[in-house]
């Protein structure tokens, strides 16, 4: 124990001073390092004692990719929530003498991150040790391992940029000057990364075959997809060298920590390489036998539009045993998260609905045209405040509208029977809009999909003013937005108990649309213009979204030409991310490397009037949050002052 405990206390001095049930087993009741590799058993328990240090996707505070870094999940800052490390992150109350979520010295809701990079490094250090392990499971976990250091380098590279490299632990008899360790520009780190995952990936299994065990363990498919984002950040505006606030961002030794190499040739061979690294991971994924998902119709009786609602879900919220879209599981307990989101639909019990979406991203999802709201000359963006009723219009003949003619208007009845309440009146911005608008969110007086509930038969019709039987209950439970995030609540909850009983899936770290999306913007970036392979990756999750294809669909927008260039490809790719991929945890991750953040968080968190409960009071848009500052010193988190202390030889972020 002696051995181990100094090893923590090195890495301690030199740097701050998972993922499933049968992840969650720590190397503990080992008393010595010889022990912990004595045999099979003891050694795989220090193997998943590895995947233990994932940083945790299905905790809706503590992962920095949905509350504490973004703007599309809110929640009422008067309620017993505001607490949280998160959520305090959220309202901008980061600081350097206790950061929150501090994922560098593993305290205010961060995991210890470095600890985690540490037992990789033990392990594989000892592995070779135990007498009675297969060869192919030594090789096996060996490449695992190797992995989650990647990944590990990989999620502080996003947070705090130029970090140290851990490749081999500090020994027991190094100098104090030798763990005074320095950060590492982010280009080394970054191909750090790369060789490592090019030195393991042979040694991986292509695809997991034992599923109900292996959910959540690392294929080839995953970790060609980590080298592939980690070429994309490299690609990125942030640190490919444009950003002049990192032009002289040097630690003590004179070391340039970003690199300030901004000509043209440069960032185009930036994106040339990621775009190889992208095609590389997606064809692993593909031979792997991933796949868009779309939902098993034929033994359910339903419309053609319920089972495309059910789609653009699913592909999130459907387990990884049916839904081989997602290449990467995160398989902790979601449950919690997942109830925060679910409307009050329970007989006897309070209901939850604490987190909800902005309005900012009920108006980011396109028009029924598949454009966005304010470039669809057919779309009354104006108005979009006011109120519709969603009745038939007298003495006309709905049939004979043509609902795919951007020429013509159906009637809100017709076109919306199953999206919004039958006669009920919601909010302009509610209608004509594409359908994952209404897969991933439910709004007042909007239609709640649930298996439970057939087509034609019962449909659960959301009313959510104060009063309603889903609207204000007491300060701790109410969607503070009036948007639920129906994305995040998956379609096989049952609706006959007594209180929430979510059904449990795996949320995905990293699903084939990402890397869709990832390949058609390095290929747009590195191309004079884009052609149709930029449009191919972009209209396949467009058509499975019920849409046209871009060049199509822009056809009747305002600037019909605006698919035709590179720049404003690049915001329509942008916009396409920041819709697919809403309430996974990207966003915030998007927008800081793409450096929009300051347009984004800078802007006051809105919603509707959720204590209204007259029509005309509740669609009153309402600021809930104002005071949000983000400056160029946000897009990367700070170091704890103390730990600047301790090792002398690390720098501060810029700004703070």
């Amino acid at each position: 124990m002696k051995h181990i405990k100094y090893i923590v206390l090195i890495c301690g001095i030199v740097l701050f001073c998972g993922c499933s049930d049968y992840l969650n087993v720590v190397p503990d009741g080992t008393a010595t390092l010889e022990t912990a590799f004595s045999n099979r058993i003891n050694s795989e328990k220090f193997f998943y004692g590895c995947y233990n240090y994932l940083p945790n996707m299905a905790s809706a505070f503590d992962y920095p990719g949905y509350i504490a870094g973004g703007d599309e999940i809110w929640f009422d800052v008067d309620n017993n929530m505001r607490n949280n490390s998160g959520a305090r992150l959220a309202q901008g109350q980061q600081n350097i003498t206790d950061p929150y979520l501090n994922y560098w010295d593993g305290s205010a809701g961060g995991k210890r991150m470095w600890i985690g990079i540490r037992d990789c490094n033990i392990f594989l250090e000892n592995i070779d040790n135990v007498p009675d392990i297969t060869i192919n499971e030594k090789v096996r976990w060996k490449a695992e391992v190797k992995i989650l250091k990647a990944y590990f380098h990989f999620f502080l590279l996003q947070l705090y940029g130029p970090i140290p490299v851990m490749d081999e632990n500090i020994n027991v008899n190094a100098s104090p000057e030798e763990v005074r360790v320095f950060r590492e520009p982010v280009d080394d780190v970054i191909e750090y990364i790369v060789n490592l995952v090019d030195e393991a990936t042979p040694d991986l299994p292509p695809v997991i075959t034992e599923i109900t065990t292996e959910t959540g363990r690392i294929t080839q498919a995953v970790a060609l997809a980590i080298k592939a984002k980690s070429l994309i950040w490299a690609a990125s505006p942030l640190f490919n060298g444009s950003y002049v606030y990192y032009n002289n961002f040097k630690d003590k030794r004179g070391v340039q920590l970003v690199s300030n190499n901004s000509s043209q040739d440069a960032i185009q061979a930036r994106w040339e390489r990621a775009a190889a690294a992208v095609k590389e991971s997606i064809e692993a994924a593909h031979l792997a036998g991933h796949r868009l998902y779309r939902y098993p119709v034929g033994y359910d009786i339903m419309s053609d539009t319920t089972a495309l609602k059910y789609t653009l879900r699913g592909c999130v919220s459907e387990r990884f045993t049916t839904n081989r879209e997602i290449v990467w599981a995160c398989t902790n307990d979601n449950n919690q998260f997942q109830n925060w989101c679910t409307p009050k639909i329970y007989t006897s019990y309070g209901g939850t609905a604490e987190l909800s979406a902005t309005l900012k991203m009920a108006e980011t999802y396109y028009t029924k045209n598949g454009i966005p709201i304010d470039e669809d000359p057919y779309w009354d963006y104006e108005h979009r405040y006011e109120t519709l009723a969603n009745v038939a219009p007298e003495g006309e003949d709905d049939e004979d509208e043509d609902e795919n003619d951007p020429d013509a208007e159906p009637s809100s009845f017709e076109w919306h029977h199953y999206y919004i309440g039958e006669g009920e009146t919601t909010a302009r911005l509610n209608y004509y809009r594409e359908p994952r608008f209404y897969a991933h969110l439910c709004f007042d007086r909007g239609i709640y999909e649930l298996l439970a509930n057939k087509d034609g038969e019962t449909q659960l019709v959301i009313k959510n003013r104060s009063g309603d039987v889903h609207g204000l209950v007491f300060q701790d439970c109410h969607p503070s937005t009036g948007y639920f995030i129906k994305k995040l609540v998956s379609f096989r909850i049952p609706t006959n108990t007594q209180a929430p009983t979510p059904y449990r899936f795996s949320m995905p770290i990293i699903r084939l649309a990402d890397l869709y999306l990832l390949y058609a913007e390095a290929l747009n970036e590195s191309k004079e213009s884009p052609d149709d392979e930029v449009y191919r990756w972009v209209d396949s999750l467009r058509i499975r979204a019920g849409l046209n294809g871009v060049v199509e669909s822009w056809k009747y927008a305002k600037d019909p030409s605006k698919p035709a260039h590179k720049e404003s490809m690049r915001e329509i790719i942008k916009r396409e991310r920041l819709i697919e991929l809403s309430f996974e945890g990207q966003r915030p991750f998007d927008l800081r490397r793409w450096r929009d953040a300051e347009q984004y968080m800078n802007e006051p968190v809105r919603g509707w009037d959720f204590q209204g409960q007259k029509l005309e009071d509740y669609y009153l848009t309402r600021v809930y949050f104002s005071n949000r500052k983000f400056t160029y010193k946000d897009y990367l988190w700070p170091l704890r002052s103390n730990t600047l202390v301790v090792n002398s030889n690390l720098v501060q972020n810029p700004g703070w």
